[in-house]
C-alpha cells in the first residue's frame, strides 16, 4: 500500500512542483473517506491540485465553477418534462461523479452552498421528494479565495464541519518556482496515469480504519477537544465529528508512513488541517484558527503532567 501511495504522491508532485508535503495531507484526506477545502490566494495551485487528485485515484469527475448566479439545480440535476413518455425524466447534475470538484466554492450564494450538505453528509441528495444515492466513493473537492476578497461568501460552520480538512498552498519556493516558470504552457504538464484503482482505494480505507489508536492517545485527543470546548480563547470548539475526523486522518497518515499503528507526531502532523476551520476564535483573541491550533500544542501535553 505504501508503495501505492509513494506513486500517487510522486504523480501529484510532477504537476504540483515543491509541495510534497501539502500533496501527502490532500491524499491522506480523501484516503480517509473525507472531504477537501483548500483555500488560498488565486493563482497557487489549489485547481492543479485537485486536478492532480482526481488524476491519481482515477475516479470520474465533474468541475462546477461556483458563481453568484449559480443555482442548487445546476449542481444537483432537475426534472424535465419528456414529451414523448409524458412525464417527467431526472437529469442528473455534475454531483452524480465520484468526485466533484467545487472550485471557488465561496463565490455561489448560501442557498446554493447548502445544496452540498447532504451529499458531502450521508452520500445521497433529495430532489423532488426522491432520495437518490450518489455513486460510491464520493469526495468533494473544494477550493475558495480568502473571504476578504470582493464577491465572496463565507462558509458556514455546519458546511466547513462537512470538510475533514482545509489545506492552504502557499507560495512555492525558489526552486520549484523557476522549474515552473522553464514550463513552456499548460500542455508541458505530463499526464497523469491513475495510481490507486478503486479496489485499492476501498483496501487502503479499511486498513485505515484498522490502524491501532493506543488508549493513551485517545485520551490525549479527547484533551484536545475538552480543551478546545473550555478555554476562554475559544468561541467554538471541536464538535464530535472534528474528533472523529481527527482519528480518522491519524490513523491514514499513520497507514501513510508504513505503520499499523498511531504515534503523536501522526496526531500532531493532521491536527491543523482538521481542527484549524472548525474552531473559532473569542471576541477577546487576536488570532484565527491557525493560532489557536497552534494554542492547543503548546498547552495541551501528549502525556499529562
Amino acid at each position: 500500500m505504501q508503495q501505492l501511495i509513494d506513486r500517487a504522491v510522486a504523480g501529484i508532485g510532477s504537476v504540483l512542483l515543491g509541495k510534497e508535503y501539502e500533496a501527502r495531507q490532500a491524499l491522506c484526506c480523501l484516503l480517509s473517506s473525507g472531504h477537501l477545502l483548500l483555500e488560498d490566494l488565486p493563482g497557487m495551485g489549489k485547481t492543479t491540485l485537485a486536478h492532480a487528485l482526481a488524476g491519481v485515484l482515477g475516479l470520474s469527475y465533474a468541475r462546477v465553477q461556483f458563481t453568484s448566479d449559480l443555482l442548487p439545480s445546476d449542481i444537483l440535476g432537475v426534472s424535465i418534462f419528456n414529451r414523448a413518455e409524458e412525464a417527467f425524466e431526472f437529469q442528473p447534475g455534475p454531483v452524480f461523479n465520484q468526485l466533484l470538484l467545487a472550485d471557488e466554492i465561496n463565490r455561489a450564494t448560501p442557498r446554493t452552498q447548502s445544496a452540498l450538505l447532504e451529499a458531502m453528509a450521508e452520500g445521497q441528495v433529495s430532489i423532488d421528494g426522491m432520495t437518490r444515492p450518489l455513486p460510491q466513493p464520493f469526495f468533494v473537492i473544494a477550493t475558495q479565495n480568502p473571504i476578504h476578497q470582493s464577491g465572496t461568501y463565507a462558509l458556514p460552520e455546519s458546511q466547513l464541519d462537512r470538510f475533514l480538512m482545509r489545506l492552504s498552498l502557499g507560495y512555492p519556493n525558489h526552486e520549484a518556482e523557476r522549474k515552473l516558470l522553464l514550463r513552456d504552457n499548460q500542455a508541458s504538464r505530463p499526464a497523469l496515469d491513475a495510481c490507486i484503482s478503486a479496489d485499492q482505494l476501498a483496501d487502503i480505507r479499511r486498513a485505515a480504519s484498522g490502524v491501532e489508536l493506543s488508549d493513551s492517545l485517545l485520551a490525549y485527543i479527547q484533551r484536545l477537544t475538552a480543551f478546545t470546548r473550555d478555554a476562554p480563547e475559544f468561541a467554538v470548539g471541536l464538535s464530535p465529528r472534528g474528533g472523529l475526523a481527527l482519528v480518522a486522518a491519524a490513523r491514514t497518515w499513520a497507514l501513510m508512513l508504513g505503520r499499523d499503528y498511531v504515534v503523536p507526531d501522526d496526531v500532531q502532523a493532521v491536527l491543523g488541517p482538521v481542527v484549524a476551520h472548525r474552531v473559532v476564535p473569542s471576541a477577546d483573541y487576536a488570532g484565527d484558527g491557525d493560532a489557536l491550533v497552534a494554542l492547543l500544542r503548546r498547552q495541551v501535553d501528549v502525556i499529562p503532567g
